[in-house]
């Protein structure tokens, strides 16, 4: 577990003084809300019975958590280059821990920039309900939905052979599983074979979720559903990167 904390405190410490990885991990988020949600709010009064910016924002927040989890990554990427990891591995602590200091840092990240997502959202008028229970849950949903992409881009980075090479891999479950989901269009009115990508995306059970939770929209997927599906997502993410890290380092 100390093993695991300061690891944790390392990335966390470096990412605070890079000014160049904050303002670029929030920047892209928030022209998302600001000019796309705010423009097509203009165009599209009502979505499912929520203005568009509210419709929207739980999708900019997952975008967040997907961007999050490609930076976790690539700092395990950047470890391995550097020969920093055969550090760790050299000391007296557990495997499992380095991988478990990634993926906290990760969520750490991934719930700082959810936090200054819902400042820019709340100030540009998306409704935001005032239910803890719903911001509990969002906060719940939003670390395992960033553990689940974790362990999918510590995989790659565990097995990558160079910068290039990870992103082009990563790219693969970035921006297209957002636009396979209901991230800017009802569930309801896509076309049935797009439906049926959306419905094995878990990009669309953390959305639904949070729409009915938290921004005062109606959850189309019931929520124990979701949570189930966003929970096993966490599980097999981490379980893909523990394999996949296992084997790199033999």
């Amino acid at each position: 577990m100390n093993a695991t904390i300061t690891i944790w405190s390392k990335h966390m410490t470096k990412f605070f003084r890079n000014r160049e990885e904050l303002g670029g991990l929030l920047l892209q988020p928030i022209l998302w809300v600001v000019l796309f949600g705010v423009g097509m709010g203009a165009l599209v009064r009502d979505v499912g019975g929520s203005d568009y910016l509210s419709f929207m924002l739980p999708g900019v927040l997952a975008l967040t958590a997907l961007g999050g989890a490609v930076g976790g990554g690539m700092a395990l990427l950047d470890e391995r280059l550097r020969g920093i990891l055969k550090e760790y591995l050299a000391a007296p602590i557990p495997r499992l821990s380095i991988l478990l200091g990634n993926a906290a840092s990760t969520v750490t990240k991934a719930l700082f920039q959810a936090a200054i997502i819902l400042i820019v959202g709340a100030l540009m008028g998306a409704r935001i309900t005032a239910n803890p229970l719903g911001w509990l849950a969002l906060v719940i949903l939003l670390a395992l939905f960033t553990i689940g992409f974790a362990g999918i881009a510590l995989a790659f980075a565990a097995r990558s052979k160079s910068i290039m090479g990870y992103h082009g891999l990563i790219f693969l479950f970035n921006l297209p599983l957002l636009f396979a989901s209901n991230a800017l269009y009802p569930l309801v009115n896509m076309p049935g074979w797009i439906k049926m990508i959306a419905l094995a995306n878990p990009t669309t059970y953390l959305i639904d979720a949070l729409r009915g939770l938290t921004f005062g929209g109606t959850a189309t997927i019931a929520l124990p559903i979701s949570f189930a599906v966003t929970a096993l997502f966490a599980t097999l993410g981490m379980a893909l990167a523990l394999v996949s890290f296992q084997r790199t380092i033999r």
